[in-house]
């Protein structure tokens, strides 16, 4: 019989499986199982028939039409005309290893080996939040262009965390070249284009910073969060230092006799971060725990604290500041030092950037000083107009 969604619904399980086969298209046919599930599958042989027959599902009843499962039963069987073999190609597809399982094996074997800590937080930030279990579960040969610029372009409201991602696939592709896991020259993120990145800077006010300061204060008195968190976001606020800078900051590190903190790794190498007396106070409070080397401690044992987000979230709320991040704690500190009137070769030299043009974005904070200055010049040369006979 020619099979139709009628005689598809008509049939009634048995204690045993069974088959109808379409008279229409060879091959095409149903399967019944006593629970009463009905799936769409081709049957065919390679090579003749002394070969063994094979058998590739299609889909379940109810989900695809008769007519959507014919249809993809003719292309499967097309396939067989020309000497594919669609089962060999199927069950090739579930033995290739998934992007999800070298995404593991890459982090182990490369980012935790290779990379520094902040790098290392940021990779597993990427994976986690950015990378989609569908595109996870592609076999690793399978993934083409077209799947990475669909992810690229997915994030589009997100420029820099699309930037980002296709940044972090491009490394692991590479390194699936390198191990043999994709031909060489396939890396997919080749030709993608980044999308255009504004940088952002946002300065706290004088106003802001005060509220912050109190919400620091009432969050420490109120037992709100850590008080190692407290003096990790005070330091952070008062040093213009990065946040791994401060997180991992161990005892050995300051010289307080100098009023330093000598650093023997950061982005860039080796750095000083000079102390002011406030900050010096904040790390002398800090409390030291037995075994632990860190100034700031965690809640493991013998490690640093670990994350600032969730503390810094409800700290921001009291300070009603929720479009601030971490980071613009070490933008307000350029600022400030750029408003107070210092040069911008110091300030890099404070900041510890390791070129002038990062230095550079803070030269328009300079406007008002300058402007002042201005002033003061056409002052004086209007008293002078002025005496002129």
């Amino acid at each position: 019989m020619k099979l139709t969604k009628r005689i598809v619904n008509a049939q009634k399980p048995t204690d045993k499986p069974f088959f109808i086969w379409d008279n229409d298209l060879a091959g095409f046919g149903v399967k019944i199982l006593p629970s009463g599930r009905k799936t769409y599958l081709v049957q065919y042989r390679m090579g003749g028939r002394s070969k063994r027959t094979r058998r590739v599902t299609i889909g379940a009843h109810g989900v695809l039409t008769t007519e959507q499962a014919r249809g993809q039963a003719k292309t499967l069987l097309g396939q067989v005309a020309v000497g594919n073999d669609p089962a060999a190609e199927r069950n090739k597809e579930k033995s290739a290893v998934s992007v999800e399982h070298l995404l593991e094996q890459f982090f182990v074997e490369h980012v935790l080996v290779k990379l520094k800590k902040l790098t290392q937080e940021n990779y597993e930030a990427v994976i986690r939040l950015n990378i989609p279990l569908a595109f996870k579960r592609l076999p690793i040969e399978k993934v083409a262009r077209q799947d990475v610029a669909r992810l690229h372009f997915d994030l589009r409201d997100k420029p820099y965390a699309a930037n980002k991602t296709l940044a972090v696939l491009s490394k692991f592709f590479n390194w699936c070249e390198k191990y043999g896991h994709r031909p060489d020259h396939t890396n997919p993120c080749r030709h993608v284009e980044k999308y255009r990145e504004v940088p952002r800077q946002r300065f706290l006010s004088s106003e802001e910073q005060r509220r912050l300061g109190d919400a620091l204060n009432k969050a420490e008195r109120d037992g709100l969060v850590s008080p190692y968190a407290i003096r990790a976001l005070k330091l952070l606020s008062l040093t213009g230092a990065r946040l791994r800078e401060i997180l991992d900051l161990k005892w050995e590190y300051i010289d307080f006799e100098r009023g330093v903190i000598e650093l023997p790794s950061s982005k860039n190498g080796a750095k000083t971060i000079y102390l002011n007396p406030t900050a010096t106070d904040v790390i002398e409070s800090s409390p030291k725990q037995k075994g632990n080397p860190y100034v700031l401690c965690g809640f493991v044992p013998g490690k640093p604290i670990n994350n600032l987000q969730k503390p810094w979230r409800r700290i921001r709320r009291l300070a009603n500041l929720d479009d601030v991040r971490i980071h613009d704690l070490r933008h307000t500190f350029a600022s400030v030092a750029v408003n107070g009137g210092m040069s911008l070769p110091m300030i890099g030299a404070l900041l510890g950037h390791s070129q002038p043009s990062t230095t550079a974005r803070y030269a328009h904070l300079a406007v008002d000083p300058l402007k002042k200055a201005s002033e003061i010049v056409s002052r004086q040369m209007n008293t002078v107009h002025k005496s002129d006979p």
